[in-house]
């Protein structure tokens, strides 16, 4: 589909829960909005309980031009999953706690700028993940954040607030893992606080866990914070906020194609994917799947003289 072509038939995926945000008015407003603009606008509203599969069968069923994510990370990967199979193009309106891959799209927070992407946009082909049989666009992990995500989805409570006193609460008693990595370049084992499979760089709390990583270059980041001291622990936040993760004494990268990760003792870990925890078997293999998702992304703008 080339980058001109006007979107006329837009499907907006909405998830009513996401963000602790109010979206009664949503639908009301989206419409209103297409319609001034000759779109016409339909919505599927996701319940928790088959949305894939529900999802997929509605777009084998009608014809759209462009599927807009109306959510969360959870949503997006949703709604990316779904279009996998076929030539839809992807639209993100970011209305979650952490809207991460929005974040590193440079896709507007803002639904009134995000929405202008219906007419004003370029298609950015950017990779996906496979990360244990379980399609991922952004960001999973293993470790210390799983633990974190895990608590937050299973609690009553949204917003950035919430996950920052549940990251507090988990921290004094965590207990590091030790894993195996082996990717098509390299093999580490030892303990981790955190590790983050990484085919982009920012995490929706605006922490840099994999700094200079790009969306479409074929390749994904293991991203490991080893154990370390209480002492060191507000330096090591401080670098991941100043995209400094890279200049710790406790991180490092392992740049990959694909990659198997077990720990030792264990059959199955805690992970997130996406911001969705799961348990899965070990080990757990990763591989990548280039420029296989086709994004809505802002016009760049000429920069001035």
């Amino acid at each position: 589909m080339p980058q001109n072509t006007i979107l006329r038939r837009l499907l907006f995926v909405l998830n009513p829960v996401s963000g602790d945000i109010d979206k009664g008015d949503l639908e009301d407003q989206l419409t209103a909005f297409c319609t001034e603009r000759g779109r016409s606008a339909a919505f599927f509203h996701t319940t928790g309980e088959d949305d894939l599969h529900k999802l997929r069968t509605h777009l084998a069923e009608q014809t759209y031009d462009a599927v807009f994510a109306a959510g969360g990370d959870g949503t997006v990967k949703l709604v990316a999953e779904a279009l996998l199979d076929n030539d839809l193009l992807l639209g993100i309106l970011p209305l979650g706690s952490g809207n991460g891959l929005s974040k590193d799209l440079g896709i507007p927070q803002e639904l009134e700028e995000a929405r202008q992407l219906i007419w004003d946009y370029q298609v950015r082909e950017i990779d996906t993940m496979e990360v244990g049989g379980h399609f991922s666009a952004h960001l999973a992990d293993l470790g210390f954040n799983a633990l974190v995500v895990e608590r937050f989805c299973s609690g009553d409570t949204r917003g950035p607030g919430a996950y920052i006193r549940i990251a507090m609460q988990e921290y004094m008693n965590y207990e590091p893992c030790t894993y195996r990595i082996e990717t098509d370049r390299e093999t580490y084992e030892g303990p981790a606080f955190m590790l983050t499979i990484a085919n982009a760089n920012t995490f929706g709390s605006n922490v840099v866990i994999n700094p200079d990583s790009d969306l479409d270059d074929g390749e994904f980041e293991v991203c490991l914070i080893e154990p370390f001291p209480v002492t060191a622990g507000i330096g090591i936040l401080y670098q991941l906020y100043t995209n400094a993760f890279d200049a710790s004494a406790y991180t490092r990268r392992m740049r990959c194609r694909r990659a198997s990760i077990s720990v030792p003792g264990q059959q199955q870990v805690l992970a997130q994917v996406d911001g969705e925890p799961i348990e899965l078997p070990t080990p757990i293999d990763v591989v990548i799947h280039p420029r296989s998702l086709r994004v809505l992304t802002p016009v760049p703008q000429p920069e001035e003289q």
